[in-house]
């Protein structure tokens, strides 16, 4: 392990301790990373209000490759549409994520080839994997037994949840044919019912209270 790593162990220790809130990850390849600009912002009222996080009321945007997502135990990504990320972006995010971050990936529908196919260059050596019905993230406040809910049709296909693990700890989970993000949205965009916004929101708390005990 070398002394840059050892360093930015360091650094992300001492911000998680200070530090709880989470960022959007701005990338690059023309996907609309600033895709679902409400839902955030919504998300983190919720958690604040009843998972006792102290989160700031805006999200914070933050670049793939800046050291300052040392900053920030959660990170989130979206978009539809192409995902590049250069040799140092995948560095930058793989460091990361082995020094205790956590990324989530909500698919908007159309970015999952682009998105699949950048993260083998974060972890050439590493197989994304199904998350099991058992994992935390299902369990940690809310209830899912049937695993990641059903939010937007899209494909008509089931919701799916991958992910990399890192000693035994999810550190990024990648969420298709659910559309979280949309879920989380202000009630005028899409016109979901509230149960289902619900579910949404429900769900997302229980990625962030994951992230941010383990």
């Amino acid at each position: 392990m070398n002394k840059l790593y050892l360093y930015l162990i360091l650094v992300f220790g001492i911000h998680f301790c200070e530090s709880q809130n989470l960022a959007v990850l701005k990338y690059d390849g023309g996907g609309d990373w600033y895709s679902n600009p409400t839902a955030l912002k919504n998300l983190i009222a919720f958690c604040n209000t009843t998972i006792n996080t102290t989160m700031d009321a805006k999200p914070h945007s933050i670049e793939i490759g800046s050291p300052a997502i040392f900053e920030y135990p959660f990170v989130h990504m979206t978009g539809h549409g192409n995902v590049v990320f250069s040799e140092s972006d995948s560095k930058n995010l793989r460091d990361y994520l082995l020094s205790g971050g956590f990324l989530h990936i909500d698919d908007n529908y159309g970015m999952k080839p682009y998105v699949l196919e950048a993260l083998k260059t974060v972890f050439p050596d590493k197989k994304m994997t199904e998350i099991p019905l058992n994992h935390p993230i299902y369990t940690t406040e809310f209830l899912f037994p049937k695993g990641l809910p059903k939010i937007h049709e899209h494909d008509g296909l089931a919701p799916r949840a991958l992910g990399y693990f890192h000693e035994g700890k999810l550190v990024l989970l990648f969420t298709y044919e659910s559309d979280l993000g949309d879920g989380w949205e202000d009630a005028s965009v899409h016109n979901d019912p509230e149960s289902v916004r619900l579910k949404a929101l429900k769900m997302g708390a229980n990625i962030i209270k994951y992230a941010f005990e383990n």
